[in-house]
């Protein structure tokens, strides 16, 4: 399986109209899903951002037809936004723990993130991420994290996660002190878009809300 993303910023005043849009063209867009083998489409939205995920067996190779069925899509969208990511381009992976992925989501809890770097951040980022991956010694982690990845475009990190909710268990002083300890160490190189460390620094950011999601066939 291989993972897509996509990022984009609304222009200032169209997020009322990206989901008018949106609503339009909803039934070509999952048809063209459809056809393509494009499965779990989801589409994020925290503040002015965007962020598009899915997965596919084939790595998206379009044919000419659908390249231009895609275009006609997006281009339904003129004026509503400004592209992060690069169009038909994935972003970077900076770090990816998929450990048991589960096919069957209606027992899943999504967790979508966004941040921004600061300048210059971007290779300290990825390198803390590679000592984290580097200490599972690719081992597969059993849960409740799965197909877990954090992306970056743009001077942006966006984060996706679906987690078993049958296999969460309640925190406990350790590892909130653990994650106390993390967070204030990365927001030496980053700040937050999403409310994911509200809790910490008392400070009020977007949720992150899914405007759209298609399973797919």
């Amino acid at each position: 399986m291989e993972r897509h993303t996509m990022a984009l910023k609304i222009n200032r005043g169209k997020m009322n109209e990206y989901r008018r849009k949106l609503g339009e063209v909803w039934t070509d867009l999952t048809d063209f899903l459809d056809r393509n083998g494009i499965r779990n489409f989801s589409i994020w939205n925290a503040a002015d951002l965007i962020f598009i995920y899915c997965e596919s067996d084939d790595g998206l190779k379009l044919s000419e037809k659908e390249q231009d069925a895609a275009k006609e899509i997006t281009e339904k969208f003129d004026g509503t936004f400004t592209w992060i990511s690069v169009p038909g381009e994935n972003m970077r992976l900076m770090y990816e723990n998929f450990g048991i992925v589960r096919k069957n989501k209606e027992l899943i809890r999504h967790r979508m993130f966004m941040t921004k770097l600061k300048p210059g951040c971007e290779e300290e980022y990825k390198a803390r991420h590679d000592v984290l991956a580097a200490q599972r010694g690719g081992v597969p982690d059993p849960g409740p994290d799965s197909n877990f990845s954090i992306w970056s475009a743009g001077g942006y990190i966006f984060g996706y996660d679906e987690i078993d909710t049958t296999m969460e268990v309640e925190e406990t002083p350790e590892t909130r002190e653990e994650t106390i300890s993390w967070e204030t160490r990365q927001l030496e190189i980053m700040d937050w878009i999403t409310n994911d460390v509200d809790w910490m620094t008392g400070e009020h950011h977007a949720s992150s809300i899914r405007l759209a999601w298609h399973q797919g066939k």
